[in-house]
């Protein structure tokens, strides 16, 4: 009994501190896409040069990531894990430093692997801890980087009233971090497993790991949800990334007032990724989605012609509370076909990433080109082919 009772808390301390982990990923990424018409006035950017601070950091690190995702499926995961941490504190403050594009963007491409190595093993870890219950722990940290995404404007909007500016704000972040990482030097063990038992020793071979990796994306399914997942991305986080360039330059309100737009979209989404922990355990996840997806494609062309602020608010916070769930279940799906090979998900996450990391530099460049309120329209793509694509059949899951 004594020993369950350990195990069980031990549990709880790696599940909190894996959601913190999280949490702060997403402030970072919450607060920092929010900046931009701040960053971009500040260092004199254009929409081509965001475009390329958007894809080309992402691209660097596909050829890094798969490397330590093959290696996190060995006992050096909490090396990996810890050594990203690093690097994601010191790509931090490098980024409040950056007196130019060149230095930001170098930064960029150190905070990218860094998170991979920092979050996304991380999130293996979580996906570990219980193997049979993967759309509802994607759920729970889901919800945690929701937060940490809703909070992010409102942290910009504390630094800008202090007058410390978006550069304040990253060394604020890169502060906390730090706190984080002392959490989980701490805590994250060298190997999670859903049950307390003893480690043994084992030898790890990267040839066969890279091999077992690259084998995943022979399958049908595993390819089926890497694309769905790049796809939910344009209403996910590419649209997060140029929403507040959106407001600024197309609807004309001030930065701050777009930062608020931004707040309501993903304030209303928290609310969506809290509701969707219980729904989860009632209703099939791909269910849901099939119904998010088609309320979408409503939504979103509402949004866009929408002739009045306000009405543009109300179609922004139903986009942010029914595109919830979308990244939870597909990855949940996802894991759920790599079971034993969660540290793979880098390499098939990077092997996507290939592709995906194209579409804001794409977006960037038809906003150059023909303005950013015709580009947002490309956006569109993404609820189609999540209709298109998803499964309308109970799958058969793979032996773990």
């Amino acid at each position: 009994m004594n020993r369950a009772r350990a195990w069980f808390k031990r549990f709880s301390r790696l599940v909190l501190i894996f959601l913190l982990i999280e949490f702060l990923d997403e402030l970072v990424y919450g607060a920092r896409e929010t900046a931009w018409p701040l960053i971009r006035t500040d260092l004199g950017l254009s929409y081509f040069q965001i475009g390329l601070a958007l894809s080309v950091p992402g691209l660097t690190s596909t050829l890094i990531e798969p490397v330590l995702g093959i290696w996190g499926d060995s006992l050096w995961r909490r090396v990996i894990i810890l050594g990203g941490g690093v690097a994601f504190c010191v790509s931090l403050f490098v980024a409040g430093l950056s007196p130019t594009f060149i230095v930001l963007i170098l930064a960029d491409i150190l905070f990218f692997p860094a998170s991979g190595a920092f979050v996304s093993l991380s999130q293996a870890n979580l996906m570990d801890l219980e193997p049979e219950r993967h759309e509802q722990n994607m759920a729970r940290w889901t919800f945690a980087g929701s937060l940490g995404v809703f909070a992010g404007p409102l942290l910009l909007g504390g630094f800008a009233l202090l007058g410390w500016g978006w550069r304040g704000m990253m060394f604020g972040l890169g502060i906390f971090a730090v706190l984080v990482l002392v959490l989980a030097w701490r805590g994250v063990p060298r190997r999670v497993r859903a049950v307390p038992e003893e480690e043994e020793e084992e030898k790890f071979s990267f040839r066969e790991g890279l091999l077992r990796a690259l084998g995943l994306l022979k399958r049908k399914e595993v390819l089926r949800w890497l694309v769905l997942l790049e796809f939910s991305d344009l209403m996910l986080d590419v649209l997060y990334s140029y929403l507040a360039l959106y407001l600024v330059d197309v609807v004309q309100l001030s930065p701050e007032m777009a930062a608020l737009g931004v707040a309501v979209w993903t304030g209303v989404g928290l609310l969506g990724d809290f509701l969707l922990i219980p729904l989860l355990e009632k209703v099939r996840g791909l269910d849901y989605l099939r119904v998010s997806v088609v309320l979408e494609l409503v939504l979103f062309p509402a949004f866009l012609l929408a002739p009045g602020l306000p009405l543009k608010l109300v179609c922004l916070g139903l986009l942010g509370f029914f595109n919830s769930g979308w990244y939870s279940v597909l990855k949940g799906n996802l894991y759920a076909e790599i079971r034993g090979q969660s540290g793979s998900m880098l390499v098939l996450d990077n092997a996507a990433a290939v592709f995906g990391k194209l579409i804001p530099l794409g977006l960037g460049l038809a906003a150059q080109s023909f303005g950013l309120g015709a580009a947002m329209w490309l956006l569109l793509a993404g609820p189609i082919v999540l209709l298109v694509g998803l499964p309308r059949k109970e799958r058969t899951l793979p032996p773990p």
